[in-house]
């Protein structure tokens, strides 16, 4: 269990996205550890739609949220959208004015993305006793703010002379993130907040309005950033595949995704690698968080995926590969012959076409990649077929190199050097068709 000043009550988790598009794996990874911190203590894991910045509400995108967390189980006890809570804010943003934490701001800012925030850290109208406007948090001159942080298992720091004053009601009666959040995980008795190390900047304005608005404050811990293996800087949505639904496009598990990205930043005392969504919650431990930036690697990801598509039965395989990974108008006789000899061999789903595409239609062969000695390879592998002898026997009996013989039937066969098992290969394909693209290859120049 965790130990904490919160040890005695409930614990209650939540993961709050704004719908502004695609899930971010960063994301993914913040509402797996919030879904393990409060299943493992048998708590209850909240799932907040943070929507009150609506002008960047992208249509649809609450519901392939909803949609992408189940695909990998994480499945939330209860419900809750921002914009339907708009009086709660408003109220709570009244409150503080009325206490004399906040104030009314008429300022106008320069630009939308500007509003609230100012290079100024002193507004000048915190002293003007202004009755409508913005609203202002009043951020006291000199004195300490603090938190335990329990991901870096530290005490942070920060002298308020250093905070500005942070907008937290807008003029057009939307709170902001420093407003609503802090609002609803109070209201909504949230015990432990994981959030991306970004927002720790904003923790002193957080930690004030905690405390202006009283009740317990959350424990508050920030996860590490996931850095780009090739850059070695944060995973860009420029630069890197950043997004969860474009990991599953390219043919990624969620089970193996979940697996991944659970020891990108955290860690089991044993080393272990593998685990189920049930076995990560059951071994979850909040120790085990790490103080080190993960790095993405693909190939960690491939053996992964590799790994999990490996445990799937064929007739699950041929399922999976049907969401978009086969040519149009597959034969699924055909199909259930390859899929026992490309299941070993590819990292995701979306090398199967690239892999076993051969299968299904002719390749086109770059003849730079076949041997010197192609030609006398090829047409002895003929000679074979058509007398039903094996073709394992060429090379000895023609005084051939093994490897060179079968590298060059890859390529005649399927177009490329990375292929299933040739020989099986050649016999799904048939004798009278392996012939053929055989002899296309040898007579043409």
């Amino acid at each position: 269990m965790i130990k904490s000043k919160l040890k005695m009550d409930k614990i209650r988790t939540r993961f709050a996205p704004s719908p502004t598009g695609f899930l971010h794996i960063g994301s993914l990874r913040t509402a797996l550890y919030a879904y393990a911190l409060a299943k493992h203590n048998g708590g209850d894991f909240l799932l907040r739609i943070e929507d009150t910045d609506q002008k960047r509400e992208v249509p649809g995108a609450l519901e392939a949220l909803q949609t992408t967390l189940k695909k990998f189980g994480l499945t939330w006890d209860e419900f809750y959208t921002q914009s339907e809570r708009l009086p709660l804010y408003s109220s709570a943003a009244k409150k503080l004015v009325k206490d004399g934490h906040a104030f009314y701001c008429d300022c106008k800012p320069k630009n939308a993305k500007l509003e609230g925030f100012s290079q100024e850290l002193r507004d000048p109208c915190r002293n003007k006793s202004l009755k409508s406007g913005a609203i202002k948090l009043k951020v006291p001159d000199d004195k300490v703010v603090s938190y335990c942080d329990f991901v870096h298992k530290k005490e942070i720091s920060w002298n308020t002379d250093t905070v500005y004053d942070a907008t937290l009601l807008k003029s057009d009666g939307f709170p902001t993130y420093h407003l609503a959040a802090m609002v609803d995980d109070l209201s909504m008795k949230i015990s432990h907040i994981l959030r991306g190390h970004d927002w720790l900047p904003s923790t002193p304005i957080h930690l004030l309005v905690f405390d202006y608005l009283g009740g317990k404050r959350p424990e508050i811990g920030h996860l590490t950033d996931i850095l780009s293996a090739e850059t070695g800087k944060k995973l860009s949505k420029r630069r890197d595949s950043v997004f969860v639904e474009q990991f599953l496009d390219m043919g990624y598990l969620p089970e193996a995704i979940l697996n991944f990205v659970m020891l990108l930043g955290w860690a089991p005392k044993d080393n272990r690698e593998l685990f189920s969504l049930g076995e990560f919650v059951k071994n979850f431990d909040i120790n085990g968080f790490q103080d080190a930036n993960p790095r993405f690697f693909y190939n960690k990801l491939n053996w992964f995926n590799g790994h999990y598509i490996r445990q799937k039965t064929d007739k699950e395989l041929i399922e999976l590969l049907k969401n978009g990974f086969l040519p149009e108008n597959t034969d699924m006789e055909l199909l259930s012959k390859i899929v026992p000899l490309v299941k070993e061999r590819i990292a995701k789903l979306s090398d199967f076409s690239s892999f076993a595409g051969f299968f299904f239609e002719k390749k086109e062969v770059d003849k730079t990649l076949l041997g010197k000695n192609y030609k006398e390879h090829l047409s002895k592998a003929v000679e074979a077929l058509e007398r039903g002898i094996l073709l394992d026997k060429i090379p000895e009996e023609n005084g051939f190199k093994v490897g060179d013989f079968f590298m060059d039937l890859r390529i005649a066969i399927a177009g490329s050097k990375f292929t299933p098992p040739i020989n099986e290969s050649i016999e799904i394909l048939g004798k009278e068709e392996s012939i053929e693209r055989l002899k296309k290859v040898i007579s043409n120049n």
